[in-house]
């Protein structure tokens, strides 16, 4: 069943709203990008207007922004440490903006969207 962006079928005190239409196509949500720790995997998918939109599917090196030396480095992957968005993504490596990352050369907090941008961007934390 495909998952819908549109208002909700419920009032706020519970009642329901009369269905006035369909779902339409420009509602429905997109699946999900997890994206882990591997070699370098891209996934491209066409979006509205027939744009295309690169989703990042596996990645083992981030570009990480050191404020110091204000310069960005290429530092590879070891493991996630913490994540926000779901604290099980962390036993299955799986990496979204505002996840910690355990690198060779320290922490990183990644500030990119992957499933978005299809890059991984961050922070030295």
């Amino acid at each position: 069943m495909a998952k819908i962006q549109s208002r909700s079928k419920k009032k706020e005190s519970g009642g329901r709203y009369k269905d006035f239409r369909k779902a339409k196509d420009f509602e429905l949500a997109g699946i999900p990008t997890l994206t882990k720790i591997g070699e370098k995997k891209l996934k491209q998918i066409r979006v509205l207007g027939g744009n295309l939109k690169n989703k990042l599917m596996n990645n083992e090196f981030v570009n990480a922004y050191n404020g110091k030396s204000k310069k960005y480095e290429k530092v590879k992957i070891k493991a996630v440490l913490e994540n926000p968005a779901n604290r099980h993504f962390v036993r299955m490596n799986i990496i979204t903006k505002g996840c910690v990352v355990d690198t060779e050369k320290g922490k990183v907090k990644i500030n990119s969207r992957p499933g978005q941008d299809g890059s991984l961007d961050g922070v030295f934390v």
